[in-house]
């Protein structure tokens, strides 16, 4: 198709025809395998592997509690209406499950391999048969001491209904009888992981491990002495974690989340795992006892259930089987010895790349001078995660003890952050802090935090903006950016932001940098597509570029087709879910959709528009999501032109070129390397970005020098 505009000439297509888009379980469905596929990769050091395949198994175990779970509820409310691609709640169901049968073969070859590998760094899993009869007495010996007494063994029978079964616990099914009798009788018992035990056993004191569902099969006729052990099935359950409820009729919105999460722990169980040798009759019992339908929900693996727990084996002090340790640069503009609030008054913007730039002398930095600076009036924040034991709150608690006002949004229904966020709430508020939790019927994803200061010439109003959340640990491992910025125009808007969370009151509000959802973000982005398509020409064409998590709203996925159509380019970095099928002539062929995967987590927003050579960068907390431009207190801000601007267009230049990292999607669904014979050691988007963010500091620090050197020197001459 030609690049000239085409002036909205009608396009052979029906944009809402359900073929040209890929559903968004099936798209995620495949990005995990690319995780998978991390774990695969020979070239990588081993326990980054065993990593990787942890991350899998984790990513797994949540898509059954939150997106099966998710379309169960929808099915057991007859909902029949299909989504943008077609498929109804059961129809995703059954597609996503024949996914991930088939996403299992490939797993349990993955596991095979690395434990193969890890026996040859003399990392050892051991099946029980394999120990001398020294170290089964003295594992024996240990478990009787350690472990014995954390373990409840439940019996199943008429008098005994079948026990609660927790979610993503391991559980062995005993079968036994007592001797010369004939009638047979059930026990469940729980594998106390995590009680106290690890799920690795060690074996002396090498780094050879025993599974401790294995040490407790082996042992347990201390469970029931004096009984026949006939056969012992490990099984594992997941549980459904949708728990929304009606927050509006709420007259108490915390006691409601915390009434909500004690219900999680008894909600349907939507995925039964076994392992394929259970006995017919006791994996149908099982399913019907659990309420589940068998040839669907059930699960059968012959490798190690609970992959999360391979952390255990990554954790083991061998640093020459991982990745050199990374450590995060001070960043280059914010010196220890100058305030800095300061020096972002005299740069009035800075770009902060984490983890590649620390993220505790930035933000957590920012936070701290605000809460120790006789000149800080107050402090207003968002809070979607964060770590309970964080510098941050203590900063904020430590503000308000210094008498200064603090404000803080906490996000309650962060998933699966949900109590440690009503802990940290009731703690700052016994502290003085302010705290309200947003606005009713929508979640709080901003981050952005507010400091107003006395400055010499009145009060001044310092912003962060950020794509991630406030967490110290997972600025160490995702990939976000953020800026510090001294703008009054920026500043006015963060208080109107905060002005309308901690209200919820929604008069016409005013903002001139700040596009906020769920009002003015989604149509802002339509228009700027639009603008795209009608300022392009072949003299200027037409550039999109977006970064993000996932790509799910179909109104932005149509409009990206019509920039398509009309000839823009548009280059499309998605790290996981992306609803837009490239490739397709007439309708896609400008479109290309590039996914990374590293050591580090992509998890920034950027949107970058041409805009007739008038450039337009944009980043903050929002995916092309419905969810997030729709029900969610999101935020973007533009980029001020000049240095953060091509700091930006580094990045998106680095990962649109990267031949390591990158994975691109394929009009069929399927991602394919962009190269993959990469050689080992080759470096990837993310190890540039180290090396750019080392080369940055030593230059500001090699002008600083000179700068001193010369100040001396005209010393000298005065002299």
């Amino acid at each position: 198709m030609s690049s000239e505009n085409t002036g909205g000439a009608s396009a052979p297509f029906d944009l809402d025809d359900p073929s040209l888009y890929f559903n968004r379980e099936l798209s995620w469905l495949e990005f995990n395998r690319r995780v998978l596929s991390q774990a695969d990769d020979r070239r990588k050091p081993l326990l980054e592997r065993v990593k990787f395949l942890a991350i899998a198994g984790s990513n797994m175990d949540e898509f059954f509690m939150k997106r099966i779970g998710g379309f169960k509820q929808l099915v057991a409310a007859n909902v029949q209406e299909p989504v943008v691609d077609g498929r109804t709640p059961q129809q995703q169901i059954d597609a996503c499950c024949a996914v991930v049968r088939d996403y299992l073969r490939k797993k349990e070859q993955v596991v095979a391999d690395i434990f193969s590998e890890l026996k040859k760094i003399n990392i050892d899993i051991l099946a029980y048969s394999e120990l001398t009869e020294i170290e089964r007495t003295e594992l024996r010996e240990y478990f009787y001491d350690n472990i014995f007494p954390l373990v409840t063994p439940q019996s199943v029978d008429p008098t005994h209904p079948f026990p609660f079964v927790s979610n993503l616990s391991l559980n062995l099914l005993v079968t036994l009888r007592y001797p010369d009798e004939k009638e047979v009788s059930l026990a469940r018992v729980k594998v106390p992981v995590g009680a106290g035990a690890n799920r690795f056993q060690r074996v002396g004191s090498d780094n050879r491990f025993v599974l401790l569902e294995e040490l407790l099969e082996e042992n347990l006729d201390l469970l029931f002495p004096g009984m026949e052990i006939l056969s012992c099935e490990l099984f594992r359950v997941t549980r459904n974690a949708n728990t929304s409820k009606e927050e509006e009729h709420a007259d108490d919105l915390m006691e409601m989340i915390e009434t909500a999460l004690q219900h999680r722990k008894f909600a349907p169980i939507v995925r039964l795992q076994v392992k394929p040798g259970i006995a017919p009759q006791h994996r149908g019992r099982l399913a019907a006892e659990l309420g589940l339908d068998e040839e669907q929900d059930v699960f059968a693996a012959d490798g190690m259930m609970g992959l999360c727990d391979l952390w255990e084996i990554y954790r083991l002090e061998l640093p020459e089987h991982k990745e050199p340790p990374h450590h995060p640069i001070d960043h280059p503009l914010l010196p220890k010895e100058r305030n800095i609030f300061h020096t972002i008054r005299e740069h009035r913007e800075i770009l902060l790349q984490h983890p590649y730039e620390s993220f505790s002398s930035s933000v957590e930095r920012f936070l701290y001078e605000a809460a120790t600076d006789s000149k800080v009036r107050g402090i207003k924040m968002t809070l979607y995660r964060t770590d309970p034991d964080s510098e941050i709150i203590k900063y904020l608690i430590r503000a308000a003890r210094n008498g200064k006002q603090v404000a803080v949004v906490v996000e309650l229904k962060a998933s699966f952050d949900e109590q440690a966020n009503i802990n940290l709430a009731s703690r700052m508020e016994e502290a003085g802090i302010h705290v309200t939790y947003g606005v009713v019927g929508l979640k709080t994803h901003a981050k952005v935090i507010l400091v107003i200061r006395q400055d010499f010439k009145g009060l001044r109003r310092y912003v962060h903006v950020g794509t991630g959340n406030y967490h110290p640990v997972t600025a160490r491992l995702y990939a976000d950016l953020g800026m510090l910025l001294y703008d009054k125009q920026v500043g006015r808007d963060a208080t109107e932001l905060f002005n309308y969370l901690t209200t919820g009151f929604t008069p016409k509000r005013s903002y001139t940098q700040m596009l906020p959802a769920p009002k003015i973000l989604k149509q802002a982005l339509q228009d700027k597509i639009e603008r795209e398509i009608a300022r392009h020409t072949a003299e200027s064409p037409g550039l999109i570029r977006f970064k993000m998590n996932a790509l799910e709203d179909i109104d932005i996925a149509k409009a990206l087709y019509r920039a398509s159509q009309a000839g823009v380019q548009v280059e499309l970095l998605v790290r996981d879910s992306c609803r837009v099928r490239p490739g397709i002539p007439g309708l896609s062929e400008n479109i290309r959709v590039v996914s990374i995967v590293g050591r580090f987590l992509e998890h920034a927003r950027v949107f970058y528009f041409r805009n007739g050579g008038q450039e337009e960068f944009l980043i903050g907390s929002a995916d092309a999501m419905q969810r997030n431009l729709e029900h969610r207190v999101e935020v973007l801000v533009p980029v001020p032109g000049g240095v953060l601007q091509e700091q930006i267009r580094e990045i998106l230049d680095l990962q649109l070129q990267d031949r390591v990292s990158a994975w691109e999607l394929q009009s069929d669904g399927k991602y394919q390397l962009v190269n993959p014979q990469a050689r080992k050691g080759a470096d990837g988007c993310q190890e540039k970005q180290i090396k750019l963010a080392e080369k940055r500091l030593h230059e500001v620090q090699r002008l600083r020098k000179r700068k001193s050197r010369q100040a001396g020197e005209r010393s000298v001459e005065k002299r």
